[in-house]
């Protein structure tokens, strides 16, 4: 019905330009337009009369019969304000055209070439809860390339099809400037398949973000096996000089204490009640609960301590880390830099089973 109308309307504005203005024909519509101009004052008492549809369609209908010199004088309700206004766009719109640099301007920045969009793409697909800063990152780790986290995002609204404290570092970012000096422990719960509790304490290497191990307790936790945990973990792989935990109980345990005496570490403590005093290893838990383990299920200790391997080897050597630049940690510990990919030419290794895919080379 509305494509009728629209039909019809264009059908009598064609017929009105064939007749052309002038003679009777302008007469009748100037009285005609003069008559629903009053009608439209006399419809309210407001300054600026609201016009509907079919107002703008009769108006402009009857001024296709008027010369060019009588529509102004049949305007009775245009003010001049309006006219003035309507000037000033004119004149715009006029050096606006005269003086715009289109056409003679040089050409911008090309854009991505095809092989990134189709790598940025892929890796999105394959990965879909990484954000723009991680793909960047990872992008940059596998292809030796220099783009940010805006490049990617400009190509994911063009081609990925979506579905409907303080400012400066903290004093444990300072201390752990030096490599191998500051590790950081906490410890946090996962429930298996079967609804059983399971701790795992987690020891992240502050410098380079590298996790040194896990240490799994099925059921609670005591003085005595914290320590049994925390020296299964560090077993073959050194001891720091430093060691960062929180004010949790198990953590000021006497046996706990002693452990560390013998172990000759000097034990550095986070405000109480102060989460941002011990960001590091509180976001890496963030991360294994957000990206791993809300994702599968395990079964009993053994399969979290295999599943929880598995994610330390992706985490350390294939993952990019936005606080280390886009660098894994190994890269920095070692300070050994991966072969780049080449974007025409690369393949896709799997970590975790499957749930992340990274770019390498072929």
């Amino acid at each position: 019905m509305k494509d009728l109308f629209l039909l019809l309307a264009h059908l009598l504005t064609t017929i009105a330009k064939l007749l052309g203005p002038g003679g009777a024909r302008a007469i009748v519509a100037d009285s005609l337009l003069t008559k629903q101009q009053l009608l439209i004052i006399n419809r309210t008492r407001r300054r600026s009369p609201k016009l509907t549809a079919l107002d703008r369609f009769l108006m402009g209908f009857c001024s296709l019969f008027l010369l060019h010199r009588h529509i102004l004088r049949a305007a009775v309700i245009v003010r001049p304000s309006t006219l003035l206004k309507f000037h000033q766009l004119l004149k715009q719109r006029k050096y606006r055209l005269l003086y715009s640099s289109c056409g003679t301007c040089k050409p911008g920045p090309k854009g991505p070439s095809k092989e990134l969009i189709n790598a940025i793409i892929d890796i999105k697909r394959r990965n879909p809860t990484f954000g723009c800063p991680r793909i960047a990152q990872q992008i940059n780790l596998a292809f030796g390339t220099n783009i940010d986290k805006d490049v990617v995002r400009r190509v994911l609204a063009a081609h990925y099809p979506r579905d409907s404290g303080g400012d400066g570092p903290s004093w444990l970012t300072f201390l752990g400037h030096t490599k191998d000096s500051l590790w950081s422990v906490d410890l946090f719960q996962c429930e298996s398949i079967l609804l059983k509790s399971h701790w795992v304490l987690v020891v992240m290497d502050q410098f380079t973000r590298r996790i040194i191990g896990f240490g799994i307790q099925a059921g609670a936790v005591d003085g005595i096996s914290l320590c049994c945990m925390f020296n299964k973990v560090i077993s073959g792989k050194g001891i720091p000089q430093r060691l960062s935990s929180d004010n949790d109980p198990l953590f000021r345990h006497h046996q706990w204490q002693a452990n560390l005496r013998i172990l000759d570490i000097e034990e550095i403590k986070s405000v109480p009640y102060s989460p941002t005093s011990h960001p590091f290893i509180e976001r890496l838990i963030g991360t294994i609960r957000r990206e791993y383990l809300d994702q599968l299920f395990f079964w009993n200790m053994q399969d979290l301590e295999r599943k929880l391997a598995d994610f330390a080897q992706y985490y350390n050597q294939n993952r990019a880390h936005q606080s280390l630049n886009g660098k894994t940690p190994e890269s920095v510990s070692s300070e050994v830099q991966s072969r780049c990919a080449l974007l025409d030419h690369y393949s896709w290794h799997s970590h975790c089973n499957g749930l992340f895919q990274t770019p390498i080379a072929a």
